[in-house]
């Protein structure tokens, strides 16, 4: 099976950027694939910057649908057994956390290409009922970040970005782990905020 997959990651390779599309489709969907987008997209860009930037549009499309159908499948067949399971006890707190930070869980694994998890939270979003339109909104703008950003850096450093990708990845888990806690930062200070407005008015109305 993994000689299956490493074949069709060879295949997807030589396809240029509809490869990168169908791999998309394929990585995001749950599928692990040896040769992922990210290298696909840096030696593209390192040989032709507009075919770099092609497969990285087709990319960001393949990411959607693939992760969309994760969404599905969690919202399928996860959806009643959260309902059973999430009324109580740590299931339910982890619940109302994700209905409040899940969108935090989703875009920084997404958008940091560093080995983060984050199947589970894709599963979870569609299970946990988030809106579709912000799961796409979120998947897109983390993706257009990272794909944009490594075909600019294979079109300014040849092939050596995916070297350094490959040598710095537990900074970049770092790395994704401060930008994580700065976001959820600002989200908690933004309901700070906005606990401060509620009172500040219901103390008008009384």
């Amino acid at each position: 099976m993994k000689r299956f997959i490493q074949w069709v990651g060879l295949v997807l390779l030589a396809w240029g950027p509809w490869g990168a599309f169908l791999l998309a489709i394929l990585d995001s969907a749950g599928i692990p694939l040896v040769e992922g987008v990210d290298f696909l997209l840096v030696t593209m860009a390192a040989h032709n910057a507009r075919a770099g930037y092609l497969a990285a549009v087709l990319a960001i499309f393949g990411s959607i649908i693939g992760n969309l159908i994760l969404y599905y499948v969690g919202r399928k067949g996860g959806e009643a057994y959260l309902d059973r399971k999430t009324q109580s006890g740590w299931p339910r707190r982890f619940r109302q956390w994700f209905h409040h930070y899940g969108g935090l869980a989703i875009f920084i694994p997404v958008l940091v290409p560093a080995p983060l998890p984050v199947k589970i939270f894709v599963l979870s979003a569609g299970a946990l009922g988030m809106n579709r339109l912000h799961f796409v909104l979120i998947i897109a703008a983390a993706r257009f970040l990272r794909y944009f950003g490594l075909v600019y850096l294979g079109t300014q450093m040849g092939t050596r970005p995916w070297e350094f990708l490959k040598h710095h990845s537990w900074q970049l888990l770092l790395l994704s782990v401060l930008v994580f806690l700065i976001l959820y930062s600002a989200v908690r200070l933004k309901d700070y905020f906005r606990m401060l407005v509620h009172h500040h008015h219901s103390g008008h109305f009384r």
